[in-house]
């Protein structure tokens, strides 16, 4: 029997030694609210047009080759005009991001957000929606789709209905931000890593929303 779990006793040695990294290049001390100002600061710059594009020269590649210690999880939307680390005017290594249609998350999406948490060591996670989701509209207009499209559309369908009810004028808008609250408090609720992280008050979770037409993040309530 004990030869099962060597494999298991190599993988949690690999993963403190992953965290001690992460510790020594001054990435775990990041609080979530400092994270959240970071991305905040820079998404202002993004909409002046006053990026910095900070580290993302040759230099940076070395530094991060040996290890990766990123400040903030990003739960996003596939679409190709939301890209994190631009919008938000971050660097390699900056953001671990998870991006499904429609910010989907399933078994392999929530693994990746918890290995985030628990090996490297970011304590905030945004669920970043955008205006005018294509994912979100279908859910609304329930259009015939193809092949696996179907369960993109069947995750979303609950926020839809209660955006029904809450907004029916616009119903897409309001879809698009009920989709993303129901994403997180689904990521708060998920046990047994992140809710207990939760109700420690390890970890940050919050919504946002990116507006395609200015480039402004809007962090919700």
């Amino acid at each position: 029997m004990n030869h099962i779990h060597h494999p298991f006793r190599f993988l949690f040695v690999v993963c403190l030694f992953t965290i001690s990294v992460t510790t020594s290049n001054g990435q775990g001390a990041v609080t979530p609210t400092e994270a959240l100002q970071r991305l905040k600061e820079g998404n202002q710059r993004f909409v002046n047009g006053q990026s910095t594009k900070p580290r993302q020269d040759f230099s940076r590649i070395k530094e991060v080759a040996t290890a990766q210690f990123p400040f903030a999880t990003i739960i996003g939307c596939s679409d190709s005009r939301v890209p994190n680390e631009i919008i938000f005017d971050q660097g390699l290594g900056d953001l671990f991001i998870v991006r499904t249609a429609g910010q989907v998350s399933t078994y392999a999406s929530w693994g990746s957000v918890e290995f985030a948490e628990e090996v490297l060591g970011t304590k905030l996670i945004v669920v970043l929606g955008h205006t005018q989701c294509g994912a979100v509209n279908a859910a609304v207009k329930l259009p015939e789709v193809p092949g696996h499209i179907i369960t993109l559309i069947n995750a979303i369908k609950p926020a839809v209905e209660v955006a029904k009810k809450s907004n029916p004028h616009d119903l897409l808008e309001a879809s698009i931000r009920e989709n993303i609250r129901m994403q997180v408090e689904q990521l708060k609720a998920l046990e047994p890593v992140l809710a207990k992280r939760v109700r420690e008050g390890s970890i940050l979770i919050v919504g946002a929303l990116y507006d395609l037409q200015t480039g402004q993040v809007e962090f919700l309530n």
